[in-house]
């Protein structure tokens, strides 16, 4: 049948699912220890990331800072963790590793999301008398959301695959089936964590790109912009057809003025 059709048995086998070391519950594992790991990172990037953008200081200086997280392996830094008291307190040292790993994606992204906002565009909006909190949540949120929709969806996937590592210090998810198999020489079983946790990985892009296109906001802003008084779908109502011919009553209004 050849190995991935070995890994398909195995998967399909109901046996390798239950128990406290089953798939099911490696699975369990795996996305308690990413989620908690990526909610925490969008906790500390996210406003770091908007109240910089929005006042247009310091940014450079955190995203390097932040892209120091991605020049160390992530491995090198859970081994470190795993030398000093953090080693005894359970997913501690994985979930803090996997934040500094995702970090740098989520707050680039959103920084330069916010500093791409088309400078004539706040203008116009502080101009119309918008302070400081509705031009952040009226007008550069919704510009920069596809740039932070895009590092959040990066930021997942690398976490989701990256939370293998957790396995490699004696702690859950779905690092565990490999580990196992290779210290079986199980091969099957080696392949179908990996698919697993593939499949994992794609599971939740799809997830967001749902999110994402659900959340958007360009369809609102469309929409109040084709709302605006005097306007007809955007365009300016001056009573002249766009074929330039003159509507009926025009020559009536013309006598009438005279």
């Amino acid at each position: 049948m050849g190995v991935l059709g070995d890994a398909w048995t195995w998967l399909i086998t109901g046996s390798n699912w239950s128990g406290e070391g089953g798939a099911l519950a490696r699975l369990g594992e795996h996305v308690y220890v990413s989620g908690v790991a990526l909610a925490l990172a969008c906790a500390i990037a996210l406003p770091t990331a908007f109240y910089l953008g929005h006042i247009g200081k310091g940014g450079a200086l955190a995203v390097n800072i932040s892209n120091v997280g991605r020049a160390i392996p992530v491995f090198a830094v859970l081994a470190l963790f795993m030398l000093s008291p953090l080693r005894n307190a359970g997913y501690v040292p994985t979930i803090v590793a996997l934040v500094l790993f995702a970090v740098p994606p989520l707050l680039t992204n959103a920084y330069v999301g916010m500093r791409e906002v088309d400078r004539a565009v706040l203008e116009a909006a502080r101009g119309m008398g918008m302070s400081g909190r509705q031009l952040f949540v009226r007008v550069e949120l919704p510009l920069a959301y596809p740039m932070v929709m895009t590092g959040l969806r990066s930021a997942s996937v690398q976490v989701v695959a990256t939370a293998t590592i957790a396995a490699m210090v004696g702690q859950g998810g779905l690092g565990r089936i490999i580990t196992a198999g290779f210290n079986t020489y199980d091969t099957p079983q080696v392949v179908a964590g990996a698919l697993l946790v593939a499949l994992l990985a794609l599971l939740v892009e799809g997830v967001l790109v749902a999110v994402d296109r659900v959340l958007d906001p360009s369809p609102a802003i469309g929409a109040n912009r084709a709302r605006v008084p005097g306007k007809r779908g955007g365009a300016p109502d001056d009573g002249l057809r766009t074929d330039g011919v003159l509507p009926r009553d025009a020559g009536d209004r013309v006598t009438k003025t005279v």
